[in-house]
């Protein structure tokens, strides 16, 4: 079982889903992974991920099912969450430029005070790692810091 917190009955939303993909990953592919880690899919709050993958389709794939913004980050940014890391890759390292992108990604998202409670999971062509926030993730936003950036794949409404 995932060491994951319960959802807390008030609603708020307070994991951030980080990704990771080989470039072309089918969307199914990276759906399924983050669905497969996910006990309440109503808790996501953000995907986040590498910012050289804000347009691959199967990051907004993500983001669209979960409803939720995708926020990128730089590879430096992502740097800087190495010490937070469960599984830093210097593989990772040599072809991104940091320590590792689905771990980072949900931790830098979630904030300082965000743990990750979904390790670093893979599939064939992508990784997803889970992290929660304990600071009101609907306020934060990314627009303020120069290294991170956001999109908003949620479904228009009428």
């Amino acid at each position: 079982m995932r060491d994951e917190a319960p959802f807390p009955d008030t609603g708020r939303r307070s994991l951030v889903l980080g990704l990771g993909c080989e470039r072309g990953t089918p969307p199914a592919e990276l759906v399924d992974l983050a669905v497969s880690v996910i006990d309440h899919l109503e808790a996501v709050a953000f995907v986040a991920t590498l910012d050289v993958r804000a347009a691959e389709p199967a990051m907004h794939a993500v983001a669209r099912h979960f409803s939720v913004p995708l926020v990128t980050f730089s590879a430096a940014r992502l740097e800087a969450e190495t010490p937070r890391l469960a599984n830093p890759s210097d593989v990772v390292f040599t072809h991104a430029g940091c320590h590792g992108v689905a771990e980072a990604a949900a931790l830098a998202q979630a904030g300082a005070g965000g743990r990750l409670v979904v390790e670093k999971t893979k599939s064939v062509h992508a990784t997803v790692a889970v992290a929660e926030s304990f600071q009101p993730l609907a306020g934060v936003s990314s627009q303020g810091d120069s290294a991170s950036s956001h999109s908003d794949s949620r479904p228009e409404h009428a």
